[in-house]
């Protein structure tokens, strides 16, 4: 039974991102913020309309959830605007990390699911997964206390040609590569946040550093960062023009440069200390500059001589530094702990829809939650988000988990509640909604 009191003041987001939507659907998808942060158990889209207290509405719900889809450019423009530009304010520029990754689903009448190779089968896992793929767009922030966070704002769903024949004609999207969708998340990031007046950066996996991202984006006056591959075609910086008949500048050298050469080559190594995943770490590298045809021209070449081989990186920049390049590539990861947490925690690939856009658009409401969640939770100190008195054994130090700060949230929003029909005023019949509302949240 819905509560008969207003939205506590936290979820003003909630209604900025639902500005988006027609203003019958705007009212639903408020609602159903509310109760993707309150479901408890798995976290179904059911279980989100319980939450919300929308079951006698459960039909048009379904439908908020597919029209989130189909405007999700604009509700996650909303959502970069409202909730996550504060805690970049501060950054020289914006660093976004993309990525691909599946979401495990059952059943043959999925629209947009099939048979994808697997990042992380684990001991008991197999080497495919039958379900959705996502191409993830994530601004990273740097919290002075929790270190490097990744912010999903967009994602693509990725569907393999043979495929698009599963899903009806009329919501059948073309086929695209996940290097295109890669490029049009770019693309809507330039749109959306270029005019917060900061240079955009993106780094990506080495699957990524390929011609049909690479161009596009340094078209797009976007630098990117990536691994290299060993066998990478590099040559030499051009020389000057050779004299005679006028004609363009040459791009790319004419000596070929191998990486396991340079790697291999005993002088030229240097040893400094950078600030990687959170703490100092030395690192042995060398660092030169080299033309690649996929990239368009002169690259930065970062060589790091780790403890299981040497591994390459390279910048588009042909002026980032070394700490530029590594601290790029090391923050990267946050990313997929992105992913675990919206995986495990949030309950992304739970919500048991079959319909593309509603895919989507459930897909994209895991992923703002667990933005907003780390938004919410940024300016509170750690004994606020967490008390760990009850559990002696654990680490006393160690920051805060999604979880607790999703946790945290959850009994902010609920004390709100409880708070608002404590008030004068109040009838028995709304104490007792309100009671029957919190002991169904709570069991």
């Amino acid at each position: 039974m819905p509560s008969s009191h207003p939205t506590p003041s936290p979820c003003q987001w909630f209604f900025r991102l639902a500005s988006a939507l027609d203003c019958r659907s705007a009212a639903r998808l408020v609602r159903l913020f509310l109760g993707v942060v309150l479901a408890r158990g798995r976290r179904t889209v059911t279980s989100w309309i319980r939450a919300a207290g929308l079951s006698g509405e459960f039909r048009p719900c379904y439908t908020t959830v597919a029209a989130a889809g189909k405007r999700a450019d604009s509700i996650a423009g909303h959502l970069a605007s409202a909730a996550v530009r504060p805690l970049v304010a501060d950054a020289d520029r914006l660093t976004f990390a993309l990525d691909d990754t599946p979401t495990e689903r059952y059943g043959p009448h999925v629209q947009g699911a099939g048979v994808h190779h697997n990042p992380a089968p684990g001991p008991a896992g197999g080497p495919y997964v039958y379900g959705h793929v996502w191409v993830v767009l994530g601004l990273l922030a740097a919290h002075p206390a929790w270190g490097v966070v990744a912010l999903p704002l967009l994602a693509r769903l990725y569907v393999r040609r043979k495929d698009l024949p599963g899903i009806d004609p009329g919501h059948r999207p073309p086929f695209r590569t996940k290097l295109e969708l890669a490029v049009d998340l770019v693309r809507w990031a330039v749109r959306w946040l270029g005019y917060w007046g900061k240079s955009l950066w993106v780094v990506a996996d080495a699957a990524y550093a390929k011609a049909p991202l690479l161009k596009p984006l340094l078209s797009l006056r976007v630098t990117v960062v990536s691994r290299l591959r060993r066998d990478a075609a590099l040559r030499t910086l051009p020389g000057p023009r050779p004299p005679g008949p006028r004609g363009p500048q040459p791009l790319y050298g004419e000596r070929r440069i191998e990486l396991a050469k340079r790697a291999g080559q005993r002088r030229g190594w240097t040893t400094r200390t950078f600030h990687l995943y959170g703490k100092p770490t030395a690192k042995r590298y060398k660092t030169f500059l080299a033309t690649w045809r996929p990239a368009g021209g002169a690259i930065r070449v970062v060589l790091v001589d780790e403890p299981t081989g040497w591994v390459a990186f390279f910048c588009t920049d042909p002026a980032a530094t070394v700490a530029d390049v590594l601290t790029a590539a090391a923050d990267r990861f946050a990313l997929e702990t992105c992913f675990r947490d919206c995986k495990e925690v949030v309950g992304a690939g739970q919500q048991q829809v079959r319909f593309v856009w509603a895919s989507v658009g459930s897909f994209h409401l895991c992923l703002w939650t667990f933005t907003m969640t780390e938004a919410w939770a940024w300016g509170r100190s750690d004994d606020r988000l967490v008390d760990r008195s009850a559990s002696p054994w654990d680490d006393s130090t160690r920051r805060p988990s999604h979880a607790d700060k999703r946790r945290a949230w959850r009994r902010e929003l609920l004390g709100e509640e409880i708070r608002a029909v404590l008030g004068p005023g109040v009838t028995p019949r709304e104490i007792q909604v309100a009671a029957q509302r919190l002991l169904n949240l709570a069991a």
